[in-house]
């Protein structure tokens, strides 16, 4: 008897091919579908590197599917990806910030209309790749990080609800990398050995500057220090990133090399300075989410990550609403607007939210005078 239908997102990868796998013999009835959202088709691109939504990716995806006997479709989201997902992340640089564009892919385009495409084909799940796990218990859906740590994305998935975690299979999340290869390899599987992404899926050959100059129009402006000087021209606010030291063609003083500190698109300003000055110990957030409770209304302490490869530190929480205020025990490297910073208890998500260097609502005096609790 068949445990449900599943939705796999199936990107012609090893892991979303082994997580069919796991739940074909787990005694779910797959349904196999590549969701098509960016197409490249430049013949300069290597094909290793036509990494979304490729011929051969979508080729993969059906001979797997083949392979287990689930049946497999294709479906475009092509305009939808390119609103919520490309746009968003073309607006983002024009703000001054950096975005991960895989946040917006999992919150708007794989937990929410695919989903919403899994309750139109009469599913009761989806499912996906992701090095990720989900724990239910009496108070509700938790999610944790993956078995393999290295590979762990739960830092991408802090978005979800309830709802989308009680309506989510993540197979993967509970073996580690080489484990799943050779479960490929033992099931015959044609993409066993295929290469991970390295890159963000509709910038395959990784030209992040090219690709903006296509999509958006760069203003020339000043370099200046931290002391407001002028030190220099750049070619645009779009093409920088906080902690950014290479292709600045600028170096600090007695040859020291310089570090992007602020992006100011408003003054079409970038501002330059030593390493150091890239240390805080304070961020605020905005959009909180917290994953399986509510959003606390005192200080609490956890803690996170302020990006996807970054270590843990310990943090205190103040919530304003549905942002708020975060303070770092030690100070962090290059903290970066438009980045996610995720709340940790042991292997447990809290939550999380998007990181602002200037305060996104209306401070009040509460919002530094409190000492957190510790979750």
């Amino acid at each position: 008897m068949s445990r449900g239908r599943v939705i796999v997102a199936m990107s012609g990868g090893v892991d979303s091919s082994v997580a069919a796998l796991l739940l074909k013999k787990q005694g779910y009835e797959v349904i196999g579908i590549t969701m098509r959202l960016w197409t490249v088709e430049k013949n300069d691109i290597p094909s290793i590197s036509k990494r979304c939504c490729s011929v051969e990716d979508i080729s993969d995806a059906r001979q797997v599917c083949q392979t287990i006997g689930a049946p497999h479709y294709v479906q475009n989201f092509e305009k939808e990806f390119q609103e919520h997902v490309v746009k968003y992340f073309v607006q983002e640089y024009d703000r001054g910030r950096t975005p991960h564009p895989c946040l917006a892919c999992n919150d708007k385009i794989k937990f929410d209309f695919l989903l919403r495409r899994a309750m139109f084909l009469d599913a009761d799940y989806i499912a996906t790749g992701h090095y990720s796990r989900i724990q239910k218990t009496r108070d509700g859906f938790h999610l944790l990080k993956g078995v393999d740590t290295k590979k762990d994305q739960s830092y991408v998935l802090f978005t979800l609800n309830q709802k989308e975690l009680s309506r989510l299979l993540l197979p993967v999340g509970e073996y580690p990398k080489d484990e799943i290869r050779k479960m490929a390899s033992d099931a015959g599987l044609p993409v066993a050995d295929k290469p991970d992404s390295q890159e963000i899926c509709f910038i395959p050959d990784g030209n992040y500057r090219k690709f903006l100059e296509g999509q958006t129009i760069p203003k020339a402006g000043d370099f200046v220090d931290i002391e407001g000087v002028v030190i220099g021209r750049h070619p645009g606010t779009q093409f920088f990133t906080i902690g950014q030291r290479r292709n600045l063609g600028l170096q600090g003083k007695n040859g020291s090399p310089h570090y992007v500190i602020d992006i100011d698109p408003e003054s079409n300003q970038v501002t330059l300075g030593p390493e150091k000055a890239l240390n805080r110990k304070r961020l605020w957030v905005s959009r909180l989410n917290f994953v399986s409770e509510d959003i606390p209304t005192q200080p609490v302490s956890f803690n996170a990550k302020i990006r996807y490869k970054a270590s843990e530190a310990k943090a205190t929480l103040y919530v304003t609403g549905d942002g708020g205020e975060v303070h770092f025990e030690e100070p962090q490297r290059a903290i970066t607007p438009g980045q996610a910073i995720v709340f940790y208890k042991d292997d447990r998500v809290i939550g999380g939210g998007y990181i602002e260097v200037k305060p996104p609502y209306e401070i009040t005096s509460n919002t530094s005078s409190l000492t957190g609790t510790t979750v």
